[in-house]
């Protein structure tokens, strides 16, 4: 199994919700609280076996740990099989019939069979956990919206809590609330656990029968069923290189149904069939001249710099180090009257920004050729959160991930650049990813 980073905890970074679950001892007196406690509706109770904690402001951790008369007295296997399952639409549904729960008490299983069966994959020896996304819920304790954030956090740990209760058998769940390493189908979650429960290295797992059961699988439309939201389930499951089904295919025994991928990354792994050529068909022409890079964010401009054109003596100017489009013009002057030819590392999304960059290479009577980039939207946005996420290897400018804004924004200005404009010519450039085998299978990995 490969992970894409480090994950280790600082302490100082987990914000615990609850003190850590203590050994029960022989109490001579009742407090008032348990009193009241044991007067309210079973779906209203806090379990007293659950602790809950922080990791990160992002991921939320609960972790329920039954009485010790119900708890197994057997130790744990030298190689644990794991069984993950998602939260909603997988475990549970709103009894209300909504799309969403509205609250704490809006929910049953997903079907009769589910506390049954997670039963007996306890008593088989099974380590059970959950590993949800909730993007609805912010733990961040500056949020804008505390007191709704708090309304949602309340009703999911509510559910959570009602779940765990019924089932008594010892469970964890981790919820992914950011858009960060923890959100499936990144594997922040399940190296959380393998932390969580000391399971160092491949050789203290049993992969083979270890399995991930969610409802996000990519499926197709079909009868009466409707399209999967996302394919993130069945993604997550090949990232840790475990086995995957749909609830209807582990509960119900159905067969499985077909499946797509918004994008699949080894097709842009060097050697691969039907992908597309390899870069580097850029060559340099002009003694001094500007190459104006054109593409959308994440879309490979800045590694084509590095790699093919700052080699053959081309400065680059990139408005997001300089800030504005008159700093980079004025950079730019200065190079070319140094004699300094310039490639402009930008996305140069429409003529009317083009057109600046044309009236300068005028101005200096210097050639403009254009490279433009063909990456898809989705390929951009695996780019950029490769970038972001996976650490120093593949983010040597420390770059942030981006809002989802950077790229339908430049969706919305795109204009396929035309020679009309002034160009000496144009090179299309599609995307193939290159670097060390280290990389290569970070890169490879789904990551939206």
């Amino acid at each position: 199994m490969n992970t894409t980073r480090s994950l280790k905890r600082a302490s100082a970074e987990d914000r615990g919700l609850s003190p850590p679950p203590l050994k029960r001892k022989q109490q001579s007196t009742t407090t008032s609280k348990a009193v009241a406690n044991f007067f309210k509706p079973v779906s209203q109770k806090e379990p007293e076996d659950i602790t809950w904690r922080i990791v990160h402001e992002s991921l939320l951790i609960g972790r329920y740990q039954p009485n010790e008369n119900s708890s197994s007295t057997e130790p744990a296997p030298k190689r644990r099989k794991i069984a993950v399952f998602d939260f909603d639409s997988t475990l549970v549904t709103p009894a209300s019939g909504n799309v969403f729960s509205r609250d704490a008490n809006d929910w049953k299983w997903w079907h009769g069979t589910v506390p049954t069966t997670l039963k007996r994959l306890h008593e088989d020896g099974y380590l059970v956990a959950v590993m949800s996304n909730q993007g609805g819920i912010s733990l961040s304790s500056g949020s804008k919206s505390l007191k709704a954030d708090q309304k949602r956090l309340s009703g999911f740990k509510g559910r959570v809590s009602a779940v765990l209760t019924k089932l008594d058998i010892p469970i964890s769940v981790y919820a992914a609330t950011g858009k960060d390493q923890y959100r499936k189908p990144r594997v922040g979650m399940w190296t959380e656990l393998l932390e969580d429960y000391d399971l160092d290295g491949i050789n203290s797992i049993d992969l083979l029968n270890s399995f991930f059961v969610g409802d996000a699988g990519g499926r197709s439309r079909a009868h009466k069923s409707a399209n999967d939201h996302s394919c993130c389930d069945r993604d997550f499951a090949a990232n840790i290189g475990i086995d995957f089904k749909t609830p209807e295919e582990f509960f119900l025994k159905e067969e499985p149904r077909p499946f797509t991928r918004v994008l699949e990354p080894t097709e842009y792994l060097p050697g691969s069939s039907g992908g597309p050529p390899d870069n580097g068909r850029f060559t340099k022409m002009n003694s001094l001249d500007i190459v104006l890079l054109c593409g959308s964010p994440g879309s490979g401009k800045s590694s084509f710099y590095w790699r093919y054109l700052e080699p053959v003596g081309y400065r680059r100017v990139n408005q997001d180090l300089l800030k504005s489009r008159d700093k980079c013009l004025k950079v730019a002057s200065d190079l070319l009257k140094n004699g300094e030819s310039v490639a402009v590392d930008n996305t140069n999304a429409d003529a009317e920004t083009r057109e600046f960059w044309i009236k300068l290479a005028t101005q200096f009577n210097v050639p403009i050729r254009c490279i433009l980039f063909t990456a898809s939207a989705k390929l951009c946005e695996h780019n950029d959160t490769v970038r972001a996420l996976s650490g120093t290897t593949l983010n040597p400018e420390g770059r942030t991930m981006l809002p989802k804004l950077a790229f339908t924004g430049f969706a919305s200005r795109y204009r396929e650049p035309d020679l009309k404009e002034g160009f000496q010519d144009i090179t299309k450039i599609d995307f193939k990813f290159e670097g060390t085998e280290e990389q290569k299978a970070i890169w490879a990995k789904y990551w939206i």
